[in-house]
């Protein structure tokens, strides 16, 4: 079995936003760095904004890291 980070954050949906789930389990829509870091403390995990650059443990779908809207998703 393929290992897998335990934060994802899936591609910018259409009406903004990211939906998050950690290890397979949804937490939210995220619409900010803000709002992911509080979905991740809710979840319990701490320091969390520390870790939204390391890629083993945030997976970013769909988009550059840190862009919540889909018509900056692919733009460079």
């Amino acid at each position: 079995m393929a290992w897998k980070a335990p934060i994802v954050v899936h591609p910018p949906s259409p009406g903004d936003g990211r939906k998050v789930t950690v290890r397979g389990h949804s937490v939210g829509v995220a619409h900010s760095d803000r709002d992911l870091v509080e979905l991740l403390r809710r979840a319990g995990l701490s320091d969390a904004d520390m870790a939204l650059d390391d890629p083993h443990l945030v997976e970013w779908r769909g988009g550059r890291p840190h862009v919540w809207r889909p018509d900056e998703a692919t733009a460079p």
